[in-house]
């Protein structure tokens, strides 16, 4: 005999109400539930062909159409868990997608320490359905794909112009704290993000000019640093991530995943534009693993007597 959705989600509130939930639980569970079904029809997915990426666009696509904090993507991701695995105990799925499907926790609160998977989840998530949210998202990617990239402050990426950006050699001329300039490099899916953004950038702001800033409004006016910081957060909160992310922290991140992957102090100091060696010091404290792994390999007195 074949169940369809609606039949099983009856079927589970009924249960669940035999088990004594209360009305208001009942119908939050009702309404999480059905929203996630509605989803997936919009979406011509089958209950039973539901993958954690599809769990992961529709995490996306509440943060976007609804503004929905984390406690309530929480909630509503608890509901759904337990629906499916209700609906697998019943063999009436193979299997939960949603079982081990988790928002990322925020990180521990010292700098630098989101995680490699996170940033490639927020920089590689699907495009906004809408025309408009499709173009603000291009235009945001190339703002978190710079900030992660070359460790920009929030100052020094909101008063980016044109012809601070050197495409053939990959270079950006920042002006930092105390009107000192600073050659950086950026990496490739930076130079990508800042080329699809420019394409748009005539049909906001009009003709190129040198001066002008990067990162402008659908006005043509150019981003404010508080304008930026709450787009950060914003699309952190699009992909499912629960982070509080916000620019500095891209800055911490590309400091502290660049000194775990070089070793080269001096050089993360340059690219951060920090006059005191002492400051970049602070970022010494990431990947003891690895620190633990070079140690073994460089000490003499640690390797083992073959």
């Amino acid at each position: 005999m074949t169940v369809d959705n609606a039949q099983l989600l009856e079927m589970w509130l009924k249960q669940r109400e035999i088990q004594n939930q209360s009305k208001h639980t009942l119908q939050a569970y009702e309404r999480d539930v059905q929203d996630f079904m509605h989803f997936c029809v919009s979406r011509n997915i089958q209950l039973s062909d539901v993958e954690k990426t599809d769990l992961r666009e529709f995490v996306a696509y509440k943060v976007e159409k609804f503004q929905l904090s984390p406690s309530s993507l929480q909630r509503m991701l608890s509901s759904i868990r337990q629906f499916m695995k209700w609906a697998e105990q019943g063999q009436y799925l193979a299997f939960n997608p949603a079982d081990d499907f988790q928002l990322k926790r925020q990180s521990r609160p010292l700098p630098g320490l989101v995680d490699i998977e996170t940033i490639q989840q927020i920089m590689e998530q699907p495009e906004p359905e809408t025309e408009t949210q499709r173009q603000l998202w291009i235009r945001d990617k190339a703002i978190l794909e710079l900030l992660y990239s070359s460790g920009l402050r929030l100052a020094e990426v909101q008063g980016l112009t044109i012809r601070d950006i050197d495409f053939n050699r990959q270079l950006l001329r920042i002006t930092g704290k105390g009107n000192k300039t600073r050659i950086v490099p950026f990496g490739l899916k930076a130079k990508e993000a800042v080329m699809h953004w420019l394409q748009l950038y005539p049909a906001w702001h009009g003709d190129f000019v040198p001066e002008a800033q990067v990162f402008i409004t659908q006005k043509g006016q150019p981003l404010g640093v508080r304008q930026i910081e709450n787009r950060v957060k914003f699309q952190a909160q699009r992909a499912g991530v629960n982070v509080d992310l916000h620019p500095h922290l891209l800055r911490h991140c590309f400091a502290s995943h660049m000194l775990s992957n070089s070793g080269d102090l001096r050089a993360v100091q340059e690219m951060l534009g920090h006059s005191n060696l002492t400051t970049t010091q602070i970022y010494t404290h990431v990947d003891f693993d690895r620190l633990a792994q070079v140690y073994d390999q460089a000490h003499p007195r640690a390797q083992h007597k073959e």
